[in-house]
């Protein structure tokens, strides 16, 4: 019983060398394409939308002038009444004010929702 176990890692053994000292240069390209490959789909279907959605945001956010009406990424929704470098004031309601960050501003609405 021994024997034959012995005998059948030794055929796969010297099956397993055999095919990789035949090999040496197509093997290294043949692997490394899959991996290229890889790297291609995912710069096409996550990198490359991920940067336009930052680039729309950027410019977005440099675009906000008073009177826009925007929903910030916590969900609260209110009219521009002032705008500084960093921060912006929003008007939520008839003498409520709040300030946040430009950053936070997640989306402008269309005029008349607010």
């Amino acid at each position: 019983m021994t024997q034959l176990i012995e005998d059948m890692i030794g055929f796969f053994i010297s099956d397993a060398a055999a095919q990789a000292a035949g090999a040496s240069s197509p093997n290294t390209l043949t692997s490394l394409l899959p991996m290229v490959a890889l790297f291609v789909v995912f710069y096409f279907l996550l990198i490359r939308p991920q940067q336009k959605r930052q680039k729309e945001h950027k410019n977005m956010v440099a675009g906000l002038a008073k009177g826009d009406e925007v929903v910030t990424m916590g969900g609260v929704l209110g009219k521009i009444s002032a705008i500084d470098d960093n921060f912006i004031t929003l008007e939520i309601s008839k003498g409520v004010e709040i300030r946040v960050q430009r950053q936070s501003v997640q989306a402008m609405m269309p005029k008349g929702t607010v």
